[in-house]
């Protein structure tokens, strides 16, 4: 058995597979359900409506949804050009980070000044954070798979020091969490009296924005040619290094977006829980996406769907919610299983 290439995928090909890999991942899903005790289509059922259902569950989907659209976009444009960005949920803490210095009183500007002001910081720190493996990669050869995985676990404890140190909320009760953001500092609603706010409306602009850079400019092209062919790129003129670099600078901007938006949008402060793995949930998005910028928004809904209705399911149907996990794993596997039968046919010699 050997795996042959396919120049040209119809386009059946190319959407028939991805498609079947989620009917696939539904159908699996079922038979686990009916193992664990209940009606398969009924807990299928739950979940929609738990996600989509009622005006409350929509909204609480798309607050999900929110971050996990800026952290599926920042992998998707780093796997593009290949710089595999494993370190979404350090940058995101450091946007968080930053929201809160600047947040919290330290710039006393009306909103429509520092809330641009925040974003922008938030998004540089988060570019360093990426910069240092992408700087390792280029002038060591040292794997960004490692540098940016470890570099997670150092952000979180440092984040945990600040939390125990110099931004511990002095009213906090003792609790490890920063000050509060003023008024200014806070993303206002989208509708008075609902959770929605416009950190989301931002996630949207930003998935057409990182679009329209890939399909359209000089930077996209050269990020698509690094990711397909690296020599190749190199001996046609295009700056690789320099192209990873910029990468890194678009990437790492866009997942501390992710923390700007859950503590100026979402939580009002910094929590060390602040996020339950967005950056690394980040990373499925983008897959099932193909790492399509548009597609991540779709991606983005349907992951956390899944998260928010599987709360509702497990209370309605005495299912654990460790049903959703294995649900995001099983359409993962089964959509690179699908990306790679796309891209390749399998032939008997």
């Amino acid at each position: 058995m050997r795996l042959e290439p396919i120049a040209n995928p119809t386009w059946t090909r190319s959407l028939g597979l991805p498609a079947l890999a989620l009917f696939a991942t539904v159908v699996v899903a079922s038979l686990l359900a009916m193992i664990a005790g209940a009606q398969p289509f009924s807990v299928l059922g739950l979940i929609v409506k738990g996600a989509f259902g009622s005006k409350f569950a929509l909204l609480e989907t798309l607050n999900r949804a929110t971050p996990l659209i800026f952290t599926g976009l920042a992998v998707a444009v780093a796997f593009r050009a290949k710089l595999w960005n494993i370190g979404a949920e350090a940058q995101l803490y450091m946007g968080a980070v930053v929201t809160v210095v600047l947040g919290t009183g330290t710039l006393a500007w009306p909103a429509f000044a520092l809330l641009p002001t925040i974003a922008v910081a938030a998004m540089l720190a988060g570019a360093v954070v990426l910069l240092v493996p992408t700087f390792l990669k280029t002038r060591f050869g040292v794997d960004e798979v490692v540098t940016t995985l470890l570099l997670n676990f150092v952000v979180l404890l440092w984040v945990s020091m600040l939390l125990e140190g110099s931004l511990k909320d002095p009213m906090g009760l003792g609790w490890p969490k920063s000050a509060r953001l003023i008024a200014e500092a806070r993303l206002p609603r989208i509708a008075e009296g609902l959770r929605l706010h416009w950190g989301f409306g931002l996630a949207l602009i930003s998935a057409f924005v990182v679009w329209m850079i890939q399909r359209r400019s000089t930077l996209g092209y050269e990020m698509r040619a690094v990711g397909l062919n690296p020599a190749a790129a190199r001996f046609a003129g295009i700056p690789v290094n320099a192209t990873l670099i910029k990468t890194a600078l678009l990437s790492g901007g866009l997942a501390a977006l992710a923390g700007f938006s859950e503590v100026a949008g979402l939580k009002g402060n910094l929590t060390l829980d602040i996020s339950p793995g967005f950056g690394y949930t980040g990373i499925i998005v983008a897959m099932l996406a193909l790492l399509n910028p548009l597609g991540v928004v779709v991606a983005a809904l349907f992951v956390a769907g899944i998260f928010v209705g599987a709360d509702s399911m497990s209370r309605a149907a005495g299912v654990p919610t460790y049903l959703a996990d294995i649900m995001l794993a099983l359409a993962l596997l089964a959509m690179v299983l699908a990306i790679m039968l796309t891209k390749f046919r399998v032939r008997r010699d």
